[in-house]
């Protein structure tokens, strides 16, 4: 995998990068809804900026961006196809690194569930989803039901925390959806890990040896979903 990075000028920067720009490029979908969002920020936006400072954590009252990778690509075992992420984050808070992945939404899916995505399995699908269980402590049987995407977001954050030598991880849904769309879906998802969770705030999810990951929801502005 290449390391060298380019520096966006502009939201439109961010299009190359997508895997079809003619699709997703598009007023009101997720990807231009969000590289808008992120793009114009002074820092954090400021609806990111309010579900850390709704969270129980003081990890997330002081935090600040180091730097913001969109599509960025985390290899996973058990195939080729590695973990598209809308914005990697790798942010500081006090002496500490923290490594976010941010999946961008409107109005789209998250995707398959993991019992559709595992119909006639592979040997690559189960090593693979033995993998992503294995990393976020879950039996195989408790995720059937859950979105496949948030699993390989989850653990994204996780493998990127451990490359960064970071002590916090952060799977972050930004949704621009009016009807919050998915909330319900990750609710579920976070409730695997004893989490009651909520819109505009980020929770604690499970403590692994010096990595502590976290779950969290943001409803986006609405505004940029006419930019």
């Amino acid at each position: 995998m290449n390391t060298i990075y380019l520096p966006a000028r502009s939201a439109d920067d961010w299009r190359p990068f997508l895997a079809e720009p003619d699709k997703q490029w598009k007023t009101g979908y997720s990807a231009r809804t969000l590289a808008y969002c992120w793009q114009e920020a002074d820092g954090f936006p400021a609806c990111v900026r309010q579900a850390f400072d709704n969270s129980d954590s003081a990890t997330f009252k002081h935090i600040e961006p180091l730097l913001a990778i969109p599509e960025h690509k985390v290899p996973l075992p058990g195939g080729r196809a590695a973990s598209q992420n809308d914005i990697f984050v790798l942010a500081k808070s006090a002496d500490q690194l923290v490594s976010i992945t941010v999946e961008g939404k409107v109005d789209e899916p998250f995707d398959k569930r993991v019992s559709e995505w595992f119909q006639n399995p592979s040997a690559g699908k189960q090593a693979r989803l033995e993998f992503l269980c294995s990393e976020l402590n879950l039996p195989v049987d408790d995720v059937m039901n859950t979105p496949y995407q948030l699993l390989h977001r989850t653990v994204s954050a996780k493998l990127m925390a451990r490359k960064f030598q970071a002590g916090i991880a952060l799977m972050l849904v930004h949704s621009f959806s009016p009807e919050d769309r998915g909330f319900d879906e990750f609710a579920r998802y976070a409730a695997l890990f004893g989490i009651k969770a909520k819109k505009n705030n980020v929770h604690s999810a499970v403590q692994f040896d010096g990595l502590v990951l976290y779950l969290g929801w943001v409803q986006g502005d609405k505004h940029y979903l006419g930019r």
